[in-house]
């Protein structure tokens, strides 16, 4: 099946049903228009499913079947019943799903880290390609820490904020490919190694960890979600298991599309942290403990109320309506 054509071919309709969906009053006939068209589009999104599955084009067509039919059931998926399973059922589950992806790209990272921050600590090659002595220094002993405390705490913490969710959405979008969330990965991991051998190399590697740990134990923790889930989706298209390629790619597709909502959160939390607590005055010992409560929370809302919903069997996806019947229903055009 030719997607684009397809697409092509379909679009107007697709986009007819977005406007209709996002309007606050409707007419009788509009209503009906709406229905019309949620149906016609499930279907189209069950043949794209099936036929060619295409994790954007699946994507973006969930999110415009889910919106219609919140509009045609009152919005009971934005209701604060939907929000509350959302929150206790939707998102912990999805994190949950991707917990030794998290874990395997945070060994991966640190092991990355460790061992080039060892190569460039030992390599005065390394070293004088990245500056001069002077200014090696001169980073160590005050530019690494003054970053922190150049801009106003809120336009401090909303830089970092829109920064980490810039790179962490291009890792999610990037996972099917698998290569693109591991090159980021890796890089992050050496610009950390790096910057910790420079302050190591002038006495100053305590500064480094008191001033990275506040907010770097959740930042970092983000990024290793993004990287897991775009590796867990990578792993999805090249060894589905049991379950067809396409339905693989469809339901990690959109555990990984939840995962990247709920690092909004995540990465809110850390910018938060690194803008009025990273280059506060309070004690390190205080700023390290808010870092690792912070992170604890993470963990343990993962582990508990995700692992919870895991035990009792709720799979936190989107119901059939929502995501496309797995069943093809009519024909092809």
């Amino acid at each position: 099946m030719d997607t684009d054509a397809y697409s092509a071919f379909h679009a107007n309709k697709w986009k007819r049903l977005d406007e209709l969906a996002a309007r606050r009053a409707l007419s009788g006939e509009e209503i009906d228009e709406l229905g019309t068209l949620y149906h016609s589009t499930s279907r189209d999104l069950s043949v794209i499913r099936t036929s060619a599955p295409d994790p954007s084009l699946v994507s973006r067509l969930s999110i415009t079947v889910a919106r219609a039919r919140a509009r045609l059931t009152e919005t009971e998926n934005f209701s604060l019943p939907g929000i509350a399973k959302f929150f206790t059922i939707t998102l912990p589950l999805a994190f949950y799903r991707v917990r030794w992806h998290t874990v395997g790209a945070m060994v991966l990272f640190i092991a990355i880290g460790i061992a080039y921050g060892w190569a460039f600590y030992q390599s005065p090659a390394m070293q004088s390609a990245v500056g001069t002595p002077s200014q090696l220094k001169q980073y160590a002993e005050e530019a690494f820490v003054a970053y922190y405390t150049n801009y106003p705490a809120p336009d401090f913490a909303a830089q970092v904020w829109s920064n980490n969710a810039w790179i962490a959405a291009i890792m999610v979008g990037s996972g099917i490919s698998g290569a693109l969330p591991a090159y980021i990965l890796y890089n992050n991991a050496v610009a950390v190694g790096q910057a910790g051998a420079v302050l190591a190399l002038h006495d100053h590697l305590d500064v480094f960890f008191y001033s990275i740990l506040p907010h770097g134990l959740l930042e970092l923790t983000a990024i290793f979600i993004a990287a897991g889930a775009g590796f867990r989706l990578f792993w999805a298209w090249v060894s589905p298991g049991h379950r067809s390629r396409t339905r693989a790619l469809a339901e990690d597709g959109r555990t990984l599309a939840i995962v990247a909502i709920g690092l909004v959160f995540v990465l809110g939390v850390s910018g938060i942290i690194e803008g009025f607590v990273t280059g506060s005055e309070l004690p390190t010992a205080a700023k390290i403990a808010i870092g690792a409560i912070a992170l604890a929370g993470y963990w343990l809302y993962t582990l508990i109320v995700g692992g919870r919903a895991a035990r009792l069997g709720l799979d936190g996806d989107l119901s059939q309506d929502d995501a496309g019947y797995r069943q093809l229903e009519g024909t092809l055009r």
